[in-house]
């Protein structure tokens, strides 16, 4: 095997390690491909095979190594933003119809929603501000 066909070969293999990163999600197929590429590169210098493995090893080690805690770590992050129901948890309402521990209206982010008490046993009248504890399903939970 001389060396452009050794090149060709890392190519092919890069190729072939894409598939399975596009088919599966698995970015360390990717690291693996772009190993192979470095592996490639090295063999178009005329590197020997063995210093090509090494190449090829070594990139695709590294950028697990490096890679991998970095992604991990933006997956386990909670968002910064916080949108949908989820914003509104924690804010502060109007009460707008009386609201017990089976239902009542507050006005919450200039919109009416049906509402009622975390506490079953207390109760806010029309004018008064409370906050949004929960949300479930279309109803505001309120204290």
């Amino acid at each position: 095997m001389n060396d452009i066909d050794a090149w060709v070969w890392w190519l092919v293999a890069a190729a072939a390690l894409g598939i399975p990163l596009v088919v599966t999600a698995m970015p360390e197929f990717g690291m693996f491909a772009v190993g192979a590429i470095a592996a490639a590169v090295a063999s178009g210098f005329g590197a020997d095979l063995v210093v090509q493995v090494l190449v090829f090893v070594v990139v695709s080690v590294a950028l697990i190594a490096v890679v991998r805690p970095v992604a991990a770590r933006h997956r386990s992050q909670q968002p910064r933003l916080a949108t949908g129901v989820d914003a509104l948890k924690g804010r502060q309402a109007v009460v707008v119809e009386r609201v017990d521990g089976s239902g009542g209206r507050i006005k919450l982010a200039g919109e009416i929603w049906s509402a009622r008490t975390l506490d079953t046993g207390r109760a806010f009248e029309a004018g008064e501000e409370v906050d949004v504890v929960d949300i479930e399903g279309a109803t505001a939970i309120i204290m």
